[in-house]
């Protein structure tokens, strides 16, 4: 038996408010919302976060994902979200299971979004350079 929190969710060891089940995914309600609808896209196949997923069920899970956030912002009455993945615990990832957050959103939810810092002359350039070379 794994200890993976998700893992034992999609073995239905633990009640979950499920809302989408196929081959390669389970979603279900957040036990700690953000906001109602609040929904989480998990792979069936354990991986620790994005980079450990499959080709295969990266795209399930981005195609399903498409879908659940449509019937969420439906079934809430928003047109607006967050797509959410925490990717290691440095980035608030808590369970190590990836996962995509469907996060409903309203212009009085209160929420706001990340501070971003412009970067130093030549900085931006010079970290794109590195990235572009690694991806070559």
């Amino acid at each position: 038996m794994s200890d993976c929190l998700f893992c034992k969710i999609i073995a239905k060891e633990i009640p979950s408010a499920s809302v989408y089940e196929d081959d390669f995914v389970y979603a279900f309600l957040d036990i700690k919302p953000v906001n109602p609808g609040h929904v989480l896209v998990v792979p069936k196949a354990h991986s620790v976060n994005l980079l450990d997923m499959t080709e295969e069920t990266l795209v399930a899970v981005a195609r399903t994902t498409q879908r659940i956030a449509k019937a969420v912002c439906e079934a809430v009455g928003t047109d607006a979200f967050n797509l959410e993945m925490n990717n290691g615990a440095v980035a608030g990832q808590v369970v190590p299971h990836a996962h995509l957050h469907i996060v409903p959103r309203r212009a009085d939810d209160g929420l706001t979004h990340w501070p971003g810092h412009p970067y130093a002359e030549g900085e931006g350039e010079k970290v794109a350079a590195k990235i572009r070379g690694l991806l070559l």
